[in-house]
């Protein structure tokens, strides 16, 4: 069973959002090496969690299991969500901006503790602003730390915070994480005010790699080998076991001392949705697919930002791009007046990060040379991250002309 909704978590760093996923899901997301050494979210994770609504009448409320937890009576099952886990910590805002093409909704978490906003909680704010993420869901998280009047007092710093912003009246949930305090009611809250978007099966295929994985264990013999795995979000149309398959830019190949991006061309052996074996995957939660390719070439997370289609469906890489920038105007004052030639932006393009250098100036537009390709369409919508401050923020938005 595939889950029907990508929900990412994001926010300051150590505000509680792994934890919050962990709490909702059962899986923990930092599962990295040095995620785990630093105790903090590097790597995009995701984690599926089935929610449930309580049949019986009087109750009706939501969880994670088959029975209530409040009433033990029997729960019925609503729909399979996809939590995407975002990292919080400044230097990977690009990682953010990655995850928020994918997002269909988000849970904005905010730490009850320190006071609001902290400096990636406006960032964050900016990128699903940047993003268009259209329905967002406040976890004012760690609430058991503080005071009643205090939860009461920074609810309204949160309000005071979102007031000019596209989420002025966002719903706001006080959690506590680590004990599951109030998972009910946010679980309610996702359910009634994230919906899950038409999908059209017949659109031209599309996914939008997030993680590419070698899973073979050391040792592994040869007859026991399996192909490069591509976890990601089908953004449109479907894919089926048995379909042949193209991946775009593709991966990074050294020619007579130049350095150049070579397509690859594979088939779908099998589709995962978590633990379940999928015949066919669409648009909604996230997907694991095994291909034919050599393992190594998905090692690392190699193939992450690629997009996937059929042969010869998806747009040529590009090396140069026109786009039309439009910054935030809250954020102007942090950044030079204008932009000037070969200055470098941080570009989030799908769920890829590139670097462009600026080559052409005009009045509307900017002409970028990009270090690596990206796959872009007209019209597609692109996020600007410039430099400021000695570190990489986010600037605003740029549609490909």
């Amino acid at each position: 069973m595939q889950a029907e909704i990508n929900v990412g978590t994001v926010g300051h760093v150590d505000h509680g959002k792994s934890t919050l996923v962990y709490q909702l899901t059962g899986k923990k997301t930092d599962s990295h090496s040095e995620e785990i050494k630093r105790g903090i979210t590097i790597k995009l994770g995701y984690a599926d969690a089935q929610v449930y609504k309580c049949a019986n009448a009087k109750c009706g409320k939501y969880g994670t299991t088959p029975k209530c937890a409040a009433c033990q009576s029997d729960a019925k099952a609503e729909r399979l969500v996809s939590f995407v886990d975002a990292p919080g910590h400044e230097t990977l805002m690009a990682t953010v901006i990655a995850a928020s093409s994918i997002m269909d909704g988000a849970l904005f978490v905010i730490a009850a503790n320190e006071k609001c906003p902290q400096p990636q909680t406006a960032e964050h704010l900016m990128i699903l602003e940047a993003a268009k993420i259209p329905h967002v869901i406040i976890v004012q998280n760690k609430a058991d730390l503080v005071t009643k009047e205090r939860a009461k007092s920074h609810a309204k710093e949160i309000r005071e915070f979102l007031k000019d912003s596209p989420y002025a009246q966002a719903p706001i949930i006080p959690t506590a994480a680590n004990t599951g305090i109030n998972m009910d009611a946010l679980l309610e809250t996702i359910q009634k005010t994230i919906p899950t978007p038409k999908r059209n099966p017949g659109e031209t295929f599309r996914m939008h790699v997030v993680r590419s994985f070698d899973v073979n264990k050391p040792g592994a013999k040869l007859d026991k080998l399996v192909g490069a795995v591509l976890g990601g979000a089908v953004r449109s149309g479907a894919v089926k076991v048995g379909d042949d398959i193209q991946i775009l830019p593709g991966v990074l190949k050294q020619k007579k001392n130049k350095e150049t991006y070579e397509p690859l061309t594979t088939k779908v052996l099998s589709l995962n949705a978590g633990s379940s074996k999928l015949e066919q995957a669409g648009p909604g939660g996230l997907i694991a697919l095994s291909t034919s390719l050599d393992p190594s070439l998905a090692k690392a997370d190699a193939l992450v930002g690629c997009q996937v289609g059929r042969p010869g469906t998806l747009p040529e890489p590009a090396y140069e791009l026109t786009v039309e920038i439009t910054p935030m105007p809250r954020l102007l004052s942090v950044f030079p007046a204008t932009l000037t030639p070969n200055e470098p932006l941080v570009l989030g393009v799908g769920t890829a990060t590139t670097v462009g250098f600026v080559q052409g100036l005009k009045k509307k537009t900017v002409t970028l040379k990009l270090k690596k390709p990206v796959c872009v369409e007209k019209g597609d919508l692109i996020a600007v991250m410039r430099r400021a401050d000695n570190r990489w923020r986010v600037f605003g938005v740029a549609h490909i002309v």
